[in-house]
């Protein structure tokens, strides 16, 4: 593949504008939908568009994860200097003639660069969000610009660490921290959604409270996992389940949870054993039994909590999801779709929990009385 500037700005602007042009189908579809609508109504809209456009983002993302596309165009923002790889047909037809299963070609070119343009296009929605939010504020104080603006910082930082996923070579500890940034994306826009609803929240017991709360960390550090297994392509170390590679505890090797390290070394800058990409990937299967069992044990308790029975019945059925899912990673080679939809599942847990914290709050406990002391 040919030497290429890492960073080339020139096609900056005609990229800006394919996601001006992406934004603008949902952007008329909103302003025609909710142009009598009142303020809060009409931003819960546009912030339920944008989680709608982010989580097939972030699917998105999977998918060009998934095929090896993330190097299709080895620069940043645009392919070869060019806003799309129509303008690097050359340098991308070079590239694919020298190694034709490699990092570049046609296909994995656009399928890049059309997760760029989706990428541009939400930013481009968030931009509206809190550009809003602001212009809403010299009206009524009772708008709070600051979520949004967070929202926009924290987008930016996405886009930084796309950038940098392209720049540093599938860095494994920069693509993870990419995943984790869009997932919180999806938390962030689902929990101003519901502040926009305006709605009460709903008491719930201090246990059901304190598990959501519990659920939530642990999936957290269980998509960071997923995260790590992906990115460094231990999908496969295990090729077999329940055992891994006919063990029930294989030999464990450190060394693939080295964090600063190049893709397929260690940190001293060898190459990485394959016992290490094993320890991966039993460490996220077996800690994903732990995740599995806390979530059944929160969704069977929402399905007792009145408002809340259709949240647990989602979240028991995107738990399942993700177990037949991952399994099916395994036992059937890592097929496409199921992997797709194994990170798709994880980010509909963190928005269906970041839905259940915000809309609910701890019931207080009963007071005994003095008297009601006493008596007893």
């Amino acid at each position: 593949m040919s030497e290429v500037d890492l960073y080339n700005l020139e096609p900056l602007l005609q990229l800006m504008a394919v996601g001006l042009a992406v934004a603008a189908i949902p952007l008329g579809w909103w302003l025609w939908r909710q142009r009598s609508a009142a303020p809060s109504s009409r931003l819960r809209s546009l912030t339920l568009i944008t989680l709608f456009l982010t989580f097939d983002l972030v699917l998105f993302g999977a998918f060009t994860r998934l095929t090896d596309s993330g190097l299709g165009c080895p620069d940043w923002p645009g392919c070869y200097g060019s806003a799309t790889p129509l303008g690097a047909k050359v340098e991308i037809t070079a590239a694919q003639t020298a190694m034709p299963t490699g990092p570049v070609t046609h296909g994995k070119a656009w399928v890049e660069m059309v997760h760029r343009y989706l990428a541009t296009g939400v930013g481009v929605l968030i931009l509206t969000l809190a550009s809003m939010t602001w212009w809403l504020r010299r009206q009524s104080r009772s708008v709070s610009p600051w979520w949004p603006t967070f929202t926009l910082v924290w987008v930016c930082l996405q886009g930084a660490f796309g950038a940098l996923t392209v720049t540093m070579k599938l860095f494994p500890a920069i693509v993870t921290l990419h995943l984790m940034f869009g997932v919180g994306l999806l938390a962030l826009l689902m929990a101003q959604a519901v502040r926009y609803q305006g709605a009460s929240s709903r008491p719930v017991s201090p246990g059901l409270r304190a598990g959501l709360w519990l659920a939530f960390g642990l999936l957290w550090a269980q998509i960071a996992l997923g995260g790590w297994v992906s990115t460094n392509y231990a999908v496969l170390a295990c090729a077999d389940f329940p055992t891994c590679n006919g063990q029930w505890l294989p030999a464990m090797n450190w060394q693939g949870f080295g964090l600063w390290r190049a893709l397929g070394h260690a940190v001293d800058g060898q190459l990485l054993p394959f016992d290490a990409l094993v320890s991966i990937h039993f460490v996220h299967r077996s800690a994903a039994w732990l995740v599995l069992a806390v979530l059944l044990g929160v969704a069977w308790q929402m399905r007792q909590q009145p408002g809340m029975k259709v949240a647990g019945q989602v979240l028991l059925g995107l738990a399942a999801l993700q177990l037949t899912t991952g399994v099916s990673n395994v036992v059937f080679d890592w097929p496409l779709l199921a992997a797709v939809v194994h990170t798709g599942g994880a980010a509909a847990l963190v928005v269906t929990l970041t839905w259940a914290l915000s809309i609910s709050r701890a019931q207080p406990m009963p007071r005994l009385s003095t008297s009601s002391k006493f008596a007893e």
